[in-house]
């Protein structure tokens, strides 16, 4: 199952128990929840921006019943980092981000003196999908080993700057060496893609995908080609969740409606997000989506945090953080007693592959098909009708947007590729395919 099971939402509007830790608990104070979110890296949007214009947090707190009269206190940020100081610092709660910056924030959390701790998580995929590489649309490099010697923008700390370093050592690049590596926030690298100051941009979700969609930007890696999960999670300072368990409690419970509501109402979420963030619902779909590149479920899956393990030494590569002890970090206690019984389940449950899907104009919900092929051949009957077609990627899965992939022909196989390095590849090894292109591949399907 590829989302929270829709029998849970109705368990999670059950009222809770207020917990001893909540000492004003009864004496008609009123307590404000500082909650730290990142609205555009919409991965998170079950415990931010989606959580948020639903209102669940809220009416959970509110079912608490303890005598408290509590506020939430919303806060956006562009970035994980600001959200880390200001936990440190006390001044927020919970908060939201993705893999790398949950360790800085493991990291500066133990340094401080004001520990903090994994307790959910939000979106992840299990291949590394979220991040991707993307160069220029009318750029002549192909593969990454078109990278050495040029510009290439990422957020050092990110997953995305992990993605790019991993990506150029499987390709024989010397990460610190082998390019120039500019260290910009997305936006900034964005622009620099688009005046020519940057060859290539590595970021984390939604970037890649807007970029492209906006015909700003052509894919170049794919994230999901390391084989290894990236995810975004949420964290809560250890002061908080002591003393106020049954706030966190409610939090995590609001968090796995709102993960409910998504996997119900796919298209409805997406434009939900699409008004709070300005970003195109068919950008946010590509992520979010039915069959979208990532997966969300609170559960904290063993995969996960196997992956952040390893995603230490990039960070002490980078003189970022020193060790960084995981398993301390990571506490399942607050989302195992939020998500009761069903917490077994989600903790088993796997992803399916992805399936082609595509968006009818002015429809409220999308239709999936049983193949690349069939969706194209939908689009070639339908060509004034489309808001948007997504098709995963032959080799990794990776869903990507129908008419921005690298196409290939094999006999009457019509497969898409996220990046053109591995359409290549599967040609080498296919004798007789060939890349086509979008136009081709709808008359081959008509």
């Amino acid at each position: 199952m590829k989302r929270i099971a829709a029998a849970l939402a109705a368990t999670l509007l059950l009222p809770l128990t207020a917990c001893g830790g909540d000492a004003e608990a009864g004496d008609g104070s009123t307590v404000t929840v500082t909650v730290g979110y990142q609205s555009k890296t919409i991965n998170t949007v079950t415990a931010g921006t989606l959580l948020r214009s639903l209102g669940y947090f809220e009416k959970q707190l509110n079912s608490l019943g303890d005598g408290t009269t509590y506020k939430v206190q919303w806060q956006d940020f562009a970035t994980g980092a600001p959200i880390t100081a200001q936990m440190t610092a006390g001044k927020i709660d919970i908060g939201s981000m993705g893999d790398f910056p949950l360790l800085i924030n493991a990291a500066r959390g133990k340094q401080l003196g004001r520990p903090t701790h994994l307790v959910s998580v939000t979106g992840y995929n299990l291949r590394g999908g979220l991040n991707t590489i993307v160069t220029a649309p009318d750029s002549q490099l192909t593969s990454l080993t078109d990278l050495k010697g040029k510009k290439v923008s990422t957020s050092v700390g990110s997953a995305a700057d992990g993605t790019l370093v991993r990506a150029l050592q499987r390709a024989g690049i010397d990460p610190d060496k082998g390019i120039e590596k500019l260290n910009q926030q997305p936006a900034v690298g964005a622009s620099a893609l688009s005046a020519g100051s940057a060859d290539a941009l590595s970021q984390f979700v939604a970037w890649p995908g807007l970029l492209v969609h906006q015909g700003k930007a052509k894919a170049l890696y794919d994230g999901a080609q390391l084989d290894l999960p990236t995810f975004h999670g949420v964290t809560a300072r250890e002061d908080f969740a002591k003393e106020r368990p049954a706030v966190l409690e409610a939090f995590l419970k609001a968090q796995a409606e709102a993960t409910a509501y998504l996997s119900a109402h796919p298209v409805a979420a997406a434009e939900k997000v699409a008004k709070a963030t300005d970003l195109p619902a068919e950008v946010v779909y590509l992520y979010n989506g039915a069959h979208g590149i990532a997966t969300f479920d609170p559960s904290l899956k063993p995969q996960l945090v196997a992956a952040l393990k390893k995603d230490v030494s990039i960070l002490k590569a980078a003189k970022l953080t020193g060790d960084i002890d995981v398993d301390a970090f990571v506490d399942d206690q607050y989302v195992k007693k939020a998500l009761g019984s069903s917490y077994a389940e989600q903790l088993a449950a796997t992803p399916p592959p992805a399936r082609s899907e595509v968006w009818p104009k002015g429809a409220t919900e999308t239709r999936a098909f049983t193949s690349p092929a069939d969706l194209l051949a939908y689009v070639a009957a339908h060509p004034d009708g489309i808001r948007a077609a997504y098709v995963p990627d032959a080799d990794t899965g990776t869903l990507w947007f129908a008419d921005k992939a690298v196409w290939v022909a094999d006999g009457s196989a019509l497969l898409p590729f996220v990046a053109p390095a591995t359409a290549q590849a599967y040609t080498d090894a296919h004798g007789g395919a060939r890349v086509v292109s979008y136009a081709e591949a709808l008359e081959r399907a008509a």
